[in-house]
């Protein structure tokens, strides 16, 4: 791997330092780097910053790969609000759009993605299928002018927020392999027969839901790709999350929060950071980020050669889900007693800051396939191990 960077990417490095110079004025609240700000928002969205990997012909930045990077690093170490709010729109939807969609379709939702208009949400996993989502069993009935969509789905993030859904049905129930005959829907929340029942998590948060369709026309004209081509375009969206570098940083952020914590908590009259526990643990937490730091450049070395990325990723993914459960608990066990009074309360650390994110670890766990699917796919695809 050459970390080294080219006169362009410095110059352009440069620039968006500048930039953060003299427009930063609301640093994100928290260490997910999630802040509203109007004004920032439109900044950023003239730079062309917001879709910046994007082909400007489509109102993207046409930015290259590791222009990407450097802007996310930059925004990251100035702890700047995000490059846009439309997070599904712009991480899986927008992408999908752009490479399957029709001119309409592309006139219709890619600028909306870009300016934050709504938000988006995916309709992928099943009761009874989970992560495998070529076994999927919602139906698609082709009517001619329009698909009549029946069934269920689980998990679902921001549904209870979303204005659009990008939904993946069966419309070929016949097909020899599973991951044929799926086909991917543009689906409007508001559609009759389409109902949302919000999944409310430990923490008392509803990012999940329960999405049912009872007899939902979807025009033919918000079919994205063709028909049966859904596989192809689930894939290709998905695609465009696996760097996991913005993982990284959520990581690399939370860390920072947890040594100030270490830093500042005191147990039986002592402080906690003179315990020899205490400072092997958080070292292995800053080792493991780390490895994703690494495993991550790695990943980006091939995309900037080109090289397609498959299941390696997956590594990453893991950790993450690893860090996310053992950093909470390791916060609340510091915090002894506080742990138990969440955000409102008087007696909550941090404004119960720790408590929330050890109840709350379901949210990014479960998001992109639960740690099980995840060693499945590192037992089956890495190691070449036998299929569970």
């Amino acid at each position: 791997m050459d970390f080294d960077l080219s006169s362009e990417e410095e110059a352009f490095r440069d620039e968006v330092r500048t930039f953060l110079d003299e427009n930063l004025k609301v640093k994100a609240d928290n260490e997910f780097g999630v802040s509203f700000d109007s004004e920032w928002n439109v900044k950023v969205r003239e730079k062309r910053w917001v879709g910046f990997g994007w082909p400007k012909e489509v109102g993207g930045g046409g930015g290259t790969i590791m222009e990407q990077v450097i802007l996310k690093e930059e925004m990251a170490n100035r702890k700047a609000p995000s490059l846009g709010t439309c997070f599904m729109g712009l991480a899986w939807v927008g992408p999908g759009i752009i490479q399957y969609g029709t001119e309409e379709q592309k006139q219709r939702f890619i600028p909306d993605i870009l300016d934050g208009k709504y938000q988006w949400c995916t309709g992928y996993s099943e009761p009874n299928v989970g992560s495998d989502l070529a076994s999927i069993q919602c139906k698609a009935e082709n009517k001619g002018d329009h698909y009549l969509v029946n069934g269920q789905k689980i998990w679902t993030s921001l549904a209870p927020f979303a204005e659009w859904m990008l939904l993946l049905t069966r419309t070929d129930f016949n097909a020899k392999e599973k991951h044929d005959g799926i086909t991917s829907l543009l689906v409007h929340m508001k559609t009759p027969g389409l109902e949302v029942r919000p999944i409310q998590n430990m923490a008392g948060g509803s990012f999940f839901a329960e999405v049912f369709f009872n007899d939902v026309k979807v025009p033919m004209e918000n079919r994205l790709g063709a028909e049966g081509q859904g596989w192809q375009v689930t894939v290709s969206a998905l695609a465009n999350e696996r760097s996991s570098i913005a993982e990284v940083t959520a990581m690399q952020r939370r860390l920072e929060a947890l040594k100030i914590l270490v830093n500042k908590t005191v147990k039986n009259g002592k402080p906690v950071k003179e315990d020899a526990s205490v400072r092997r643990q958080v070292a292995r937490f800053e080792a493991k980020i780390e490895a994703m730091r690494m495993n991550g450049m790695r990943y980006l070395t091939k995309q900037i050669k080109g090289l397609p990325l498959s299941s390696e990723t997956s590594v990453n993914k893991l950790h993450r889900a690893d860090l996310e459960v053992a950093m909470g608990e390791f916060a609340v066990d510091l915090i002894g007693s506080s742990g138990a009074h969440l955000r409102g309360s008087a007696d909550a650390i941090d404004g119960g800051r720790w408590s929330f994110s050890s109840l709350n670890w379901p949210d990014v766990v479960i998001g992109g396939g639960t740690p099980n699917i995840q060693k499945n796919i590192i037992g089956e695809r890495i190691l070449g191990l036998a299929k569970d």
